[in-house]
């Protein structure tokens, strides 16, 4: 395999037998290389292999230290191992990144706060413990030591990877999922137990509710019966999804399904439910 840009002396480009384009990092890979040269495979540490050519990853990874993109990569890979999941490859463009420009204000002693914290580490509570433990990992392999507002916004980075949309668009999710759970909280007049695992599965069903709600996909309604049925077996809770659905419809274009309201009403009977 050939050398097609050099990034720097520990990454390059390089096209594979199928044609596309990755990234290879590895320490002192591209020492006394230059375009066109055979890579060493013998030192390859990490392949990043994007969905089509990303000038800003590459960009990126030429201008960041080789320490910063081996500390995001092994976030990332924490992240994707703790919930089990893919995430998307975008992720390595955005929290590295973010990475960098944190150690630069770190360095010139300049934080940002997170208006977000609070909710974060409400409502996203997996994630936020992924961006403790980024902290925790920044500070064991670079020397430095991150405040708590940027473990939010590392969570927030891996919950865009898990939805698969932009910054946008996950604070976006935050603020609906808020004025969701104020809802509920007014309508039942009572807090709620946001470390109970019921409130964290209902706060797991809004996440991808509400991306159902972006993407014009709601569950067809195909439980007419059960919905009628649950509907008189939970009153108040019903009362609730129904305040929620002309919340969601404020919002939205499309109206919300029975099969939605049947899923709303078991979740809300379950986080108010004081047995």
């Amino acid at each position: 395999m050939k050398i097609k840009k050099i990034l720097n002396h520990n990454a390059a480009l390089a096209v594979d037998s199928a044609g596309n384009e990755i990234v290879y990092t590895g320490c002192g890979i591209c020492f006394r290389k230059k375009a066109g040269d055979p890579l060493d495979e013998s030192k390859i540490e990490k392949t990043f292999v994007m969905e089509k050519p990303c000038r800003q990853f590459e960009k990126l990874v030429s201008e960041l230290p080789y320490e910063q993109i081996q500390v995001a990569d092994e976030i990332i890979r924490y992240a994707s191992d703790t919930l089990n999941r893919r995430l998307s490859k975008n992720i390595y463009i955005t929290l590295t990144d973010h990475l960098g420009y944190a150690i630069q204000r770190a360095e010139e002693g300049t934080f940002l706060k997170n208006k977000l914290l609070w909710d974060i580490k409400n409502y996203y509570k997996t994630e936020f413990k992924i961006g403790c433990h980024a902290l925790e990992i920044i500070k064991s392999k670079l020397g430095i030591e991150l405040p708590e507002d940027e473990a939010g916004f590392f969570a927030l980075h891996v919950v865009n990877a898990e939805l698969d949309g932009n910054m946008h668009h996950t604070v976006a999710t935050s603020e609906v999922i808020n004025d969701i759970v104020s809802i509920v909280k007014y309508t039942f007049k009572t807090q709620l137990d946001e470390d109970s695992l019921s409130f964290e599965r209902f706060v797991t069903h809004l996440k991808y509710f509400l991306q159902r709600a972006e993407r014009r996909e709601y569950y067809p309604s195909d439980s007419r019966d059960l919905y009628l049925s649950m509907k008189d077996k939970f009153p108040a809770a019903f009362k609730c999804a129904s305040r929620i659905k002309s919340y969601m419809e404020s919002r939205y274009p499309d109206e919300i399904t029975d099969e939605e309201m049947l899923y709303l009403v078991v979740h809300i009977s379950r986080i108010t439910d004081r047995r």
